[in-house]
């Protein structure tokens, strides 16, 4: 008897990553066991609809970034399917563009718990929900009980596949990095070192 092929279990993390941080990375190790995924991709925006450009780094230069904080982690890759584009990002057409690229892959898009209240805000929650399992990190201040009945009520309207996933809470933002490095503060110990050295090379967020 011939069986297909095993599908590829591919997490999306998506974000401005403006910087990226350790948290990112500690989320993304945490889903790889937590799910058993086999890799996950880090999918830095373009030109959000929902966000205010005015403070954010030039795509290339998040990418690169990126690209820094993830080198010494073979599972996970780096996308530029979003900043490539010329036009606004949207996460459903991101989705559906990695889907028709590689069909024998199985996709989860992972995001904190807080997300999943505001998703149905996002341009077509249905075709994200129908398209992909959410992996929902659980995070402090979050009620588990509101949260548990947004899911059930999630799954009823669209059919969405949520699941939580348990992750030790690293209380990293990037806005307290852009802030702290304004400041004329430390940041050593929440940028991966490569991220550190090539933001104070190039002096971002000092202004």
């Amino acid at each position: 008897m011939v069986y297909g092929k095993k599908r590829t279990k591919t997490g999306i993390l998506g974000g401005t990553f403006n910087p990226v941080h350790n948290g990112h990375i500690h989320l993304a190790e945490n889903a790889l066991q937590a799910a058993g995924l086999d890799q996950i991709l880090f999918v830095p925006s373009g030109i959000s609809y929902m966000k205010d450009q005015h403070e954010i780094l030039p795509a290339k230069e998040r990418v690169e970034l990126v690209r820094l904080a993830i080198q010494d982690h073979p599972r996970f890759l780096l996308s530029t399917i979003e900043t490539d584009r010329e036009c606004n990002s949207y996460t459903h057409e991101t989705i559906l563009t990695l889907q028709t690229k590689h069909r024998d892959t199985e996709f989860f898009f992972l995001t904190g718990a807080d997300t999943i209240f505001s998703m149905e805000d996002w341009k077509d929650p249905v075709t994200i929900f129908r398209s992909v399992t959410i992996l929902a990190a659980c995070r402090p201040g979050v009620s588990q009980e509101d949260l548990r009945q947004k899911i059930a009520y999630l799954h009823i309207a669209y059919g969405a596949d949520i699941r939580l996933i348990a992750v030790d809470f690293v209380n990293i933002s990037s806005s307290y990095i852009r802030n702290a490095i304004k400041e004329g503060k430390s940041v050593h110990g929440l940028l991966p070192f490569a991220v550190e050295a090539y933001i104070k090379e190039h002096h971002f967020y000092t202004n």
